[in-house]
């Protein structure tokens, strides 16, 4: 995973990304709010780990801003907040999960693992519906017993479409959560990417919510 790691005791930022980084994860390390906010901006990525306390503005109006800028990026505070208060604004912030320091590296590990189980990252394969397998390192949707090869960022706008099936998904969001802001495409390039996915799997897949966006349908 790539991670967005803001921290800023430089004892417990080193100590997390070192580990984070010996789990294999790539991980850019920040020390205020403005700096995280520059990098996320400017790269994407898997997972954001986010202070509260920390230099610039806090981490809930951070992720606050995030969300309502529509980037949907899976987010875990790790904080020494821990009144049921601010549990609350944590969660009403838009977080995924709430880590209470001082805590255990390994429970990270655990909070880590359960945000890539819920968002389906890195699994291998995606059961989609009885009919439809993605095999994501392959790069291929298999449909039918059919293999059929698409492309990276197909994949991506694929399993992002999945992963937000209950909502409708504008191109918008699409483009925020899966560029950079320097590399974003215009909307006809997102849009032939769909198009081209609906060819693929059929249009009952992904369907077109005429004005508005996209929406995953697997019934």
């Amino acid at each position: 995973m790539k991670i967005l790691l803001m921290e800023d005791d430089l004892i417990l930022n080193e100590i997390i990304e070192e580990h984070l980084q010996d789990k294999g994860h790539t991980v850019i390390s920040t020390y205020d709010a403005n700096s995280a906010q520059n990098h996320l901006y400017e790269d994407t990525f898997d997972l954001l780990l986010l202070d509260v306390n920390v230099p610039g503005f806090t981490g809930f109006e951070l992720l606050k801003e995030l969300r309502d800028n529509g980037i949907k990026i899976p987010a875990i505070f790790i904080t020494s907040l821990d009144m049921i208060d601010d549990v609350e604004k944590g969660f009403a912030s838009g977080c995924d999960d709430y880590i209470k320091k001082p805590f255990e590296l390994k429970e990270l590990d655990l909070r880590i693992n359960n945000i890539k189980r819920l968002f389906n990252i890195y699994l291998s394969t995606l059961k989609i519906s009885e009919n439809c397998i993605i095999d994501k390192e392959n790069l291929m949707i298999i449909i039918e017993n059919k293999n059929i090869h698409i492309t990276q960022k197909e994949l991506d706008v694929l399993i992002y479409l999945y992963n937000n099936k209950e909502k409708v998904v504008s191109i918008d969001e699409l483009s925020l959560n899966l560029w950079s802001y320097e590399d974003s495409p215009s909307s006809a390039t997102i849009r032939t990417y769909i198009k081209n996915l609906r060819k693929l799997l059929g249009e009952n897949y992904i369907l077109n919510i005429r004005g508005v966006g996209y929406r995953f349908n697997n019934n």
